[in-house]
Protein backbone atom coordinates (compact mmCIF):
# COMPACT_ATOMS: atom_id res chain seq x y z
CA UNK A 1 0.00 0.00 0.00
CA UNK A 2 1.28 3.50 -0.88
CA UNK A 3 1.25 6.67 1.16
CA UNK A 4 -1.97 6.84 3.21
CA UNK A 5 -2.17 10.62 3.48
CA UNK A 6 -0.07 13.77 3.63
CA UNK A 7 -1.33 16.13 6.37
CA UNK A 8 -2.30 19.59 5.17
CA UNK A 9 -1.17 22.78 6.95
CA UNK A 10 0.69 20.62 9.45
CA UNK A 11 2.98 23.26 10.92
CA UNK A 12 0.25 25.88 10.98
CA UNK A 13 -2.29 23.62 12.67
CA UNK A 14 0.15 22.56 15.42
CA UNK A 15 1.15 26.19 16.04
CA UNK A 16 -2.52 27.18 16.19
CA UNK A 17 -3.24 24.52 18.84
CA UNK A 18 -0.65 26.14 21.18
CA UNK A 19 -0.01 22.75 22.76
CA UNK A 20 0.65 22.32 26.48
CA UNK A 21 2.94 19.39 27.26
CA UNK A 22 0.59 17.92 29.88
CA UNK A 23 -2.64 18.73 28.04
CA UNK A 24 -5.42 16.57 26.64
CA UNK A 25 -6.02 16.91 22.90
CA UNK A 26 -8.53 15.58 20.43
CA UNK A 27 -7.74 14.79 16.79
CA UNK A 28 -11.21 14.53 15.29
CA UNK A 29 -9.98 13.21 11.93
CA UNK A 30 -7.11 10.80 12.51
CA UNK A 31 -6.73 9.46 8.93
CA UNK A 32 -3.07 8.82 8.21
CA UNK A 33 -2.09 9.99 11.68
CA UNK A 34 0.16 12.83 10.52
CA UNK A 35 -1.45 15.51 12.67
CA UNK A 36 -1.67 13.13 15.63
CA UNK A 37 2.04 12.30 15.46
CA UNK A 38 2.89 15.99 15.38
CA UNK A 39 0.71 16.57 18.46
CA UNK A 40 2.37 13.68 20.29
CA UNK A 41 5.79 15.20 19.58
CA UNK A 42 4.71 18.26 21.57
CA UNK A 43 3.23 16.32 24.49
CA UNK A 44 5.06 15.18 27.60
CA UNK A 45 4.51 11.86 29.34
CA UNK A 46 1.43 13.19 31.12
CA UNK A 47 -0.15 14.42 27.90
CA UNK A 48 -3.00 12.55 26.26
CA UNK A 49 -4.47 12.38 22.77
CA UNK A 50 -7.87 11.05 21.71
CA UNK A 51 -7.93 10.27 17.98
CA UNK A 52 -11.25 9.77 16.17
CA UNK A 53 -11.87 8.10 12.81
CA UNK A 54 -14.88 6.21 11.53
CA UNK A 55 -12.89 4.43 8.81
CA UNK A 56 -11.36 1.20 10.16
CA UNK A 57 -8.64 1.36 7.49
CA UNK A 58 -6.98 4.13 9.50
CA UNK A 59 -6.16 1.73 12.35
CA UNK A 60 -3.04 0.68 10.45
CA UNK A 61 -1.62 4.14 11.17
CA UNK A 62 -1.95 4.14 14.97
CA UNK A 63 1.48 4.91 16.49
CA UNK A 64 2.88 2.66 19.20
CA UNK A 65 2.40 5.21 21.96
CA UNK A 66 0.45 4.73 25.19
CA UNK A 67 -0.54 8.42 25.22
CA UNK A 68 -2.91 7.99 22.28
CA UNK A 69 -6.35 6.38 22.30
CA UNK A 70 -7.78 5.58 18.85
CA UNK A 71 -11.57 5.70 18.76
CA UNK A 72 -13.60 4.35 15.89
CA UNK A 73 -16.34 6.94 15.77
CA UNK A 74 -17.64 9.87 13.79
CA UNK A 75 -16.49 13.12 15.40
CA UNK A 76 -20.10 14.21 15.74
CA UNK A 77 -20.19 12.00 18.86
CA UNK A 78 -17.24 13.55 20.69
CA UNK A 79 -19.33 14.61 23.68
CA UNK A 80 -20.65 11.12 24.40
CA UNK A 81 -17.28 9.46 23.82
CA UNK A 82 -15.44 11.88 26.10
CA UNK A 83 -18.10 11.54 28.78
CA UNK A 84 -17.86 7.74 28.61
CA UNK A 85 -14.07 7.95 29.00
CA UNK A 86 -14.26 10.36 31.90
CA UNK A 87 -12.83 13.30 29.93
CA UNK A 88 -14.57 16.47 31.09
CA UNK A 89 -12.34 18.96 29.32
CA UNK A 90 -9.69 19.12 26.59
CA UNK A 91 -7.01 21.65 25.74
CA UNK A 92 -7.40 21.49 22.00
CA UNK A 93 -9.50 20.04 19.20
CA UNK A 94 -8.18 19.63 15.65
CA UNK A 95 -10.34 18.68 12.66
CA UNK A 96 -8.99 18.31 9.12
CA UNK A 97 -12.14 17.87 7.04
CA UNK A 98 -10.44 16.58 3.91
CA UNK A 99 -10.68 13.08 2.46
CA UNK A 100 -7.50 11.02 2.80
CA UNK A 101 -5.36 10.06 -0.17
CA UNK A 102 -6.00 6.44 0.76
CA UNK A 103 -9.75 6.86 0.34
CA UNK A 104 -9.36 8.66 -2.98
CA UNK A 105 -6.80 6.18 -4.28
CA UNK A 106 -8.52 2.94 -3.21
CA UNK A 107 -10.68 2.18 -6.24
CA UNK A 108 -13.40 0.14 -4.58
CA UNK A 109 -14.20 2.95 -2.12
CA UNK A 110 -15.81 4.88 -4.98
CA UNK A 111 -14.50 8.31 -3.93
CA UNK A 112 -12.76 8.98 -7.25
CA UNK A 113 -13.96 9.15 -10.84
CA UNK A 114 -10.49 8.05 -11.96
CA UNK A 115 -11.50 4.41 -11.51
CA UNK A 116 -14.33 2.23 -12.76
CA UNK A 117 -15.71 1.26 -9.36
CA UNK A 118 -18.89 0.87 -7.30
CA UNK A 119 -20.48 4.15 -6.22
CA UNK A 120 -20.00 3.72 -2.49
CA UNK A 121 -18.32 6.81 -0.92
CA UNK A 122 -19.03 5.82 2.69
CA UNK A 123 -16.36 6.74 5.22
CA UNK A 124 -17.72 3.91 7.34
CA UNK A 125 -18.51 1.05 4.97
CA UNK A 126 -20.57 -0.75 7.60
CA UNK A 127 -23.34 1.81 7.90
CA UNK A 128 -25.39 4.33 5.99
CA UNK A 129 -26.53 4.65 2.42
CA UNK A 130 -24.19 4.51 -0.56
CA UNK A 131 -23.91 7.04 -3.37
CA UNK A 132 -25.56 4.49 -5.68
CA UNK A 133 -28.58 4.27 -3.38
CA UNK A 134 -28.89 8.04 -3.39
CA UNK A 135 -28.66 8.28 -7.18
CA UNK A 136 -31.18 5.50 -7.72
CA UNK A 137 -33.72 6.45 -5.07
CA UNK A 138 -33.71 10.20 -4.48
CA UNK A 139 -36.39 12.23 -6.24
CA UNK A 140 -35.43 14.72 -8.91
CA UNK A 141 -36.16 17.55 -6.46
CA UNK A 142 -33.91 16.06 -3.77
CA UNK A 143 -31.07 15.41 -6.21
CA UNK A 144 -31.32 18.97 -7.50
CA UNK A 145 -31.19 20.30 -3.94
CA UNK A 146 -28.12 18.16 -3.25
CA UNK A 147 -26.21 19.41 -6.32
CA UNK A 148 -27.16 23.02 -5.69
CA UNK A 149 -26.40 23.10 -1.97
CA UNK A 150 -23.22 21.04 -1.87
CA UNK A 151 -21.69 21.88 -5.26
CA UNK A 152 -23.42 25.17 -6.15
CA UNK A 153 -24.40 24.03 -9.65
CA UNK A 154 -26.67 26.59 -11.28
CA UNK A 155 -28.07 23.85 -13.53
CA UNK A 156 -28.67 21.47 -10.63
CA UNK A 157 -32.21 20.74 -11.81
CA UNK A 158 -31.04 19.68 -15.25
CA UNK A 159 -28.33 17.45 -13.75
CA UNK A 160 -30.90 15.81 -11.50
CA UNK A 161 -33.23 15.32 -14.46
CA UNK A 162 -30.52 13.60 -16.47
CA UNK A 163 -29.87 11.15 -13.64
CA UNK A 164 -33.57 10.37 -13.23
CA UNK A 165 -33.91 9.84 -16.99
CA UNK A 166 -30.85 7.58 -17.14
CA UNK A 167 -31.77 5.30 -14.30
CA UNK A 168 -33.89 2.25 -14.50
CA UNK A 169 -34.42 0.48 -11.16
CA UNK A 170 -30.96 0.15 -9.63
CA UNK A 171 -29.13 0.86 -12.87
CA UNK A 172 -26.65 3.50 -11.62
CA UNK A 173 -24.11 1.40 -9.77
CA UNK A 174 -20.64 2.43 -10.95
CA UNK A 175 -18.60 5.54 -11.56
CA UNK A 176 -18.87 4.82 -15.29
CA UNK A 177 -22.67 4.69 -15.09
CA UNK A 178 -22.72 8.13 -13.49
CA UNK A 179 -20.33 9.63 -16.04
CA UNK A 180 -22.47 8.32 -18.90
CA UNK A 181 -25.65 9.71 -17.34
CA UNK A 182 -24.11 13.19 -17.15
CA UNK A 183 -21.99 12.98 -20.29
CA UNK A 184 -23.73 15.78 -22.18
CA UNK A 185 -23.18 18.21 -19.30
CA UNK A 186 -19.46 17.59 -18.84
CA UNK A 187 -17.65 20.67 -20.22
CA UNK A 188 -14.82 20.10 -22.63
CA UNK A 189 -11.42 20.76 -21.04
CA UNK A 190 -13.02 21.01 -17.58
CA UNK A 191 -14.03 17.41 -16.99
CA UNK A 192 -12.02 17.03 -13.79
CA UNK A 193 -13.47 20.15 -12.14
CA UNK A 194 -17.05 19.22 -13.05
CA UNK A 195 -16.84 15.63 -11.85
CA UNK A 196 -14.98 16.66 -8.68
CA UNK A 197 -17.95 18.86 -7.74
CA UNK A 198 -20.43 16.07 -8.50
CA UNK A 199 -18.49 13.63 -6.34
CA UNK A 200 -18.06 16.19 -3.58
CA UNK A 201 -21.83 16.72 -3.39
CA UNK A 202 -22.56 12.99 -3.28
CA UNK A 203 -19.85 12.29 -0.70
CA UNK A 204 -21.15 15.04 1.56
CA UNK A 205 -24.67 13.64 1.38
CA UNK A 206 -23.58 10.03 1.90
CA UNK A 207 -21.58 10.88 5.02
CA UNK A 208 -23.86 13.65 6.31
CA UNK A 209 -20.77 15.84 6.51
CA UNK A 210 -22.51 19.15 7.18
CA UNK A 211 -24.57 17.67 10.00
CA UNK A 212 -21.43 16.09 11.46
CA UNK A 213 -19.52 19.38 11.28
CA UNK A 214 -22.39 21.20 12.95
CA UNK A 215 -22.35 18.61 15.73
CA UNK A 216 -18.60 18.94 16.20
CA UNK A 217 -18.71 22.72 16.39
CA UNK A 218 -21.62 22.83 18.83
CA UNK A 219 -19.97 20.27 21.13
CA UNK A 220 -16.51 21.83 21.00
CA UNK A 221 -17.06 24.82 23.27
CA UNK A 222 -18.40 22.87 26.28
CA UNK A 223 -15.47 20.45 25.93
CA UNK A 224 -12.70 23.04 25.73
CA UNK A 225 -10.90 24.12 28.87
CA UNK A 226 -10.27 27.86 29.31
CA UNK A 227 -7.51 28.77 26.87
CA UNK A 228 -8.13 25.62 24.83
CA UNK A 229 -8.06 25.92 21.06
CA UNK A 230 -10.39 24.77 18.28
CA UNK A 231 -8.60 24.38 14.92
CA UNK A 232 -10.55 23.44 11.79
CA UNK A 233 -9.22 22.93 8.25
CA UNK A 234 -11.87 23.17 5.53
CA UNK A 235 -11.75 22.55 1.78
CA UNK A 236 -14.80 24.22 0.29
CA UNK A 237 -16.89 27.33 0.81
CA UNK A 238 -19.87 25.75 2.57
CA UNK A 239 -17.70 24.25 5.32
CA UNK A 240 -15.62 27.40 5.65
CA UNK A 241 -18.71 29.61 5.99
CA UNK A 242 -20.06 27.34 8.72
CA UNK A 243 -16.82 27.54 10.71
CA UNK A 244 -16.46 31.27 10.12
CA UNK A 245 -20.02 32.03 11.25
CA UNK A 246 -19.74 29.69 14.24
CA UNK A 247 -16.61 31.46 15.48
CA UNK A 248 -18.17 34.86 14.82
CA UNK A 249 -21.37 34.07 16.72
CA UNK A 250 -19.63 32.34 19.64
CA UNK A 251 -17.16 35.22 19.85
CA UNK A 252 -20.01 37.74 19.98
CA UNK A 253 -21.39 35.79 22.94
CA UNK A 254 -18.05 35.90 24.73
CA UNK A 255 -17.47 32.14 24.56
CA UNK A 256 -14.39 32.12 22.34
CA UNK A 257 -12.08 34.54 20.61
CA UNK A 258 -10.71 34.18 17.08
CA UNK A 259 -7.02 33.31 16.93
CA UNK A 260 -6.71 34.40 13.31
CA UNK A 261 -9.04 37.05 11.86
CA UNK A 262 -8.49 35.72 8.35
CA UNK A 263 -8.11 32.06 7.42
CA UNK A 264 -4.60 30.67 7.17
CA UNK A 265 -3.85 29.37 3.66
CA UNK A 266 -1.23 26.87 2.48
CA UNK A 267 2.09 28.26 1.33
CA UNK A 268 2.83 27.99 -2.38
CA UNK A 269 5.58 25.50 -1.58
CA UNK A 270 3.08 23.18 0.11
CA UNK A 271 0.63 23.45 -2.79
CA UNK A 272 3.37 22.51 -5.24
CA UNK A 273 4.19 19.42 -3.17
CA UNK A 274 0.57 18.52 -2.47
CA UNK A 275 -1.96 19.93 -4.94
CA UNK A 276 -4.84 18.67 -2.79
CA UNK A 277 -3.92 21.38 -0.28
CA UNK A 278 -4.73 24.22 -2.66
CA UNK A 279 -8.30 24.82 -1.41
CA UNK A 280 -7.54 24.39 2.31
CA UNK A 281 -8.36 27.11 4.85
CA UNK A 282 -7.52 26.99 8.54
CA UNK A 283 -9.51 28.85 11.18
CA UNK A 284 -8.79 28.76 14.90
CA UNK A 285 -10.45 30.05 18.05
CA UNK A 286 -9.57 30.02 21.75
CA UNK A 287 -11.93 29.29 24.65
CA UNK A 288 -12.47 32.21 27.01
CA UNK A 289 -12.11 31.89 30.77
CA UNK A 290 -15.75 31.02 31.43
CA UNK A 291 -16.20 27.22 31.38
CA UNK A 292 -19.48 25.60 30.40
CA UNK A 293 -19.84 22.16 31.92
CA UNK A 294 -21.23 19.58 29.52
Amino acid sequence: MGLYHTPVLLRESIESLNIKSSGIYLDATFGGGGHSRAILEQLGQKGRLLAFDQDPDSQQNIPDDNRISWIRSNFRFIHNVCKYRGVTGVDGILADLGVSWHQFDTADRGFSFRFEAPLDMRMNRESGKTAAEILNNYSRKDLASLFFRFAEFKNAGALAGAIVEARSPGSLQTTGDLARALERFIPRNAEHKFLAKIYQALRMEVNEEIRALEGLLNQSIPLLNPGGRLVVITYHSLEDRMVKHFIRDASANGLIRPVNKKPILPREEEIQQNTRARSAKLRAAERTEEKIHA
